[in-house]
């Protein structure tokens, strides 16, 4: 059983008191997480009748941060962790295998030197509903000696190499979050100077953006700007929009302004998939502000926000939110049957109904009598 706060939004919108006794009931655990409905469909559509929540893991460090894409031929979960100020000890990658009690491993691939986000990559050219070739594609933030870019690893062969690692001779400022498109294959990620905030990267040279990459070709344009900090994007399940979250009210450090972005843009997609236009607000966080973003395959959206997870529908409509204290969730991973929240320290599981739109590719679903599931 877990204990579910049904809000009253007519309440709600009169009452600033009411608002800060909900944000209390989110405030109130560091280890269990906080079911706050909206709407009622977050309880039927979103959490369904099975719900649970557990916290599985808790490290020494911060170990869950960022990533979180899902390999099958290892059957681990792939975070990254966060900058802790010093060169002697960079990002790491944190391997969770998932079939095995959730055991955490450390991990550091060659080529591959500050890892911040991360997506499960399959080479150009494979239908939209197969597994086969599956590796993951790393976001890189960069050093002072490396540049941002992306790097792809096959974890199961220790292997890794870059695949861009500049913008036609201008450096990149700090690769941050990345999505494939199903069907074109081409790689759509973020570039924010968090690591020039976090003084390991050197000063930008470029503008803070929104880029497509054809890994086959080298082909690489910028198709959004006039963001503060472009950091989490995000595909539609059905690839008519794209989701761009904007963090600019949160710099780094002591330099955060509550007037600034804490908000999702929606861009529809150009039908050859390669551009994107007609950018609109989407939805702005009421705690915090939208890190990581993923959908579900009803179109429902969810993004790792200062008080938990927040998830709207397709209109935009907060629904309701996965409350966990203690800094808040920038990322989380969607598996089967439920998702992996990450809270600095704390990894915790839950269950639920809502299935997220990479699942059934990304843990080979598709493809599980001819040898690929799990």
């Amino acid at each position: 059983m877990v204990n579910i706060t049904h809000v009253d939004l007519l309440r709600l919108a009169s009452s600033i008191p009411y608002a800060q006794q909900l944000q209390s009931i989110a405030n109130a655990s560091t280890e269990q997480i906080s079911f706050i409905s909206y709407d009622p469909s977050f309880v039927t559509d979103i959490l369904g009748p099975n719900v649970s929540q557990q916290l599985v893991a808790h490290t020494d460090w911060v170990a869950f941060h960022e990533a979180g894409i899902y390999n099958i031929a290892t059957g681990k979960l792939y975070a990254t962790s966060n900058w802790n100020g010093s060169f002697d000890n960079p990002i790491n990658v944190t391997a969770i295998d998932i079939h095995n009690g959730n055991t955490i491993e450390s991990i550091r691939y060659e080529h591959l030197a500050e890892a911040n986000g991360g997506a499960a990559f399959y080479p150009v050219g494979t239908p939209a509903n197969s597994s086969a070739g599956q590796q993951i594609v790393f976001c890189d933030e960069g050093d002072f000696t490396n540049p941002a870019g992306l790097v792809l690893v096959d974890p199961a062969k220790n292997t890794s190499r870059v695949l861009l690692n500049n913008f036609l001779g201008r450096n990149f400022t700090s690769i941050n979050d990345i999505e494939q498109h199903y069907h074109t294959g081409d790689l759509w990620f973020t570039d924010v100077p968090y690591g020039y905030w976090q003084y390991f990267r050197p000063p930008p040279v470029i503008r803070y953006q929104v880029y497509r990459f054809e890994p086959n070709t080298g082909v690489v344009q910028a198709v959004a700007d006039g963001f503060n900090a472009p950091n989490g994007f995000e595909f539609s399940p059905d690839f008519k929009y794209a989701y761009v979250t904007d963090t600019g009210s949160h710099t780094y450090p002591n330099k955060d302004n509550l007037t600034d972005p804490a908000t999702i843009y929606r861009f529809d997609i150009t039908d050859d998939g390669k551009r994107l236009h007609n950018r609109q607000v989407f939805a702005y966080s009421d705690v915090g502000f939208p890190d990581g973003i993923h959908t579900d395959t009803n179109g429902n959206v969810f993004s790792g926000c200062g008080d938990g997870v927040h998830v709207w529908n397709p209109e935009g409509v907060l629904l309701g939110k996965f409350a966990v204290a203690n800094g808040g969730v920038n990322n989380f991973a969607f598996v089967l049957g439920g998702l992996y929240i990450f809270n600095a320290q704390n990894l915790f599981k839950v269950t639920i109904k809502a299935e997220g739109r990479t699942v059934k590719r990304d843990f080979g679903l598709y493809e599980s009598a001819g040898g690929y599931g799990r």
